[in-house]
């Protein structure tokens, strides 16, 4: 699939694949490999930009995949996010998307929503949400098809 593709149709929560096509060199390689790593991984997606137009320039769609945490003790010291535009010459494979019934735990800033985190159901998705404060959550049910997903309001 083209990026496009995955702007277009994978959902918030979804699991994307992304490469370039090369096969992985050798471990001993570590520079190439290194390299390789940057053009080829997976992740969440956890927000969808719209094209910006701006006087001087125009910055593509997008989307933003979540890579991961890192940390150590149950202390979250890195976040790794990598977004990529709709002109991304990589390769893009939806892996998964978010089971029916899961709840997305999402916030918005201007106007674009992002996902902080899915949760397997509603229970589970309070429970995080009371120990990670974000103002203005809001929880939403992934339902059968996408389109009928249900909002189920402003968390404080």
């Amino acid at each position: 699939m083209s990026a496009q593709s995955i702007y277009t149709h994978a959902p918030l929560g979804a699991l994307v694949r992304y490469s370039n096509g090369q096969p992985m060199p050798p471990e001993c390689h570590r520079k190439k490999l290194a390299a390789w790593k940057s053009s080829n991984g997976s992740g969440r997606v956890v927000r969808k930009t719209h094209e910006a137009v701006r006087p001087t320039y125009t910055h593509p769609a997008g989307f933003t995949l979540h890579e991961g945490n890192f940390g150590s003790e149950g202390v979250i010291v890195l976040v790794v996010h990598k977004s990529f535009s709709v002109t991304s010459t990589l390769t893009f494979e939806i892996v998964e998307e978010p089971a029916p019934g899961s709840v997305r735990i999402l916030t918005s800033f201007q106007g674009e929503d992002e996902l902080r985190h899915l949760a397997p159901d509603m229970a589970t998705a309070e429970d995080w949400l009371s120990s990670h404060h974000y103002t203005g959550a809001r929880l939403e049910i992934v339902g059968e098809h996408e389109a009928s997903a249900e909002t189920l309001g402003q968390a404080a």
